[in-house]
């Protein structure tokens, strides 16, 4: 799909990779709807965009009705991309009701209803792509991760079930899947180190890959380094081998500093 004089709903703009995203699309002709909680963040972040039109609606999408409401203020959408997400990181056991219900809400029914929204007007033109950011989470379990898991594991699932329903419809449904990506994200958010032997990648590759996804149209792209995209891929081809290896010590250090650096963002 052609980004130049596209209109690209962008949720979570006021999050670690949100400039990187707004400004791989901006770079490529769209006029940008940013959301996020801040309305100050947006409008900077809207401010230091190129090309004009920009606009900022600030909503938050942990409150029920605020997904359907923020899709339709939107007006017409021809991008959706569903970055906002909260850390599910921790037991299950240290999360209350309620933000079991934040997180499922923001990471998963949000993007679904923005979907359900967009996607009759999208038909109705011909043309669209929606794109959901996930994790290579949505592929491997962790520890202390359960509930970010089942966030990802189903927002994958999802996208995959609906890109078989509109792509004759002229639709696009695209999964960017980030690894470890240093300088934003949740291991920058929380102070964690990622596990050592990995590596990492940034938040400019996950905006190109956004990018990649809208124009070639791509069902998934994994954004990491080889080792990463390996482990990934073989949890989900062996999870009982996988399960095992990530239920050692150190990957349960990780989990547990990552979980304790998040704690205040349920």
């Amino acid at each position: 799909m052609e980004l130049t004089g596209a209109t690209a709903l962008l949720t979570g703009a006021t999050g670690g990779l949100r400039r990187a995203i707004a400004r791989a699309l901006a770079d490529r002709g769209a006029a940008m709807v940013l959301s996020g909680r801040s309305a100050e963040a947006l409008e900077q972040l809207a401010g230091e965009l190129p090309g004009e039109g920009h606009i900022t609606i600030p909503a938050d999408l942990a409150q029920a009705g605020a997904a359907s409401k923020l899709a339709a203020d939107a007006g017409e959408v021809d991008v959706l991309v569903a970055n906002a997400g909260l850390p599910g990181s921790g037991f299950l056991t240290d999360f209350s009701e309620e933000e079991i219900e934040r997180a499922l809400r923001v990471n998963l029914e949000s993007p679904i209803v923005m979907a359900r929204t967009l996607m009759e007007p999208m038909s109705e033109r011909g043309r669209g792509h929606m794109v959901f950011i996930a994790s290579l989470s949505g592929k491997a379990a962790s520890p202390r991760g359960s509930l970010y898991n089942a966030t990802k594991f189903g927002l994958r699932g999802f996208a995959f079930g609906l890109r078989t329903d509109v792509a004759s419809r002229g639709i696009g449904v695209s999964v960017v899947a980030p690894g470890f990506v240093r300088e934003a994200g949740m291991f920058a958010e929380s102070g964690a180190k990622p596990p050592p032997g990995f590596g990492t990648t940034t938040p400019e590759r996950v905006g190109g890959a956004v990018v990649r996804a809208i124009e070639k149209n791509k069902l998934e792209i994994a954004v990491a380094p080889l080792q990463q995209r390996f482990a990934a891929h073989l949890a989900l081809a062996t999870p009982g081998f996988s399960v095992r290896v990530q239920s050692g010590g150190m990957a349960k250090r990780t989990a547990e500093n990552l979980a304790a650096g998040q704690s205040d963002k349920r």
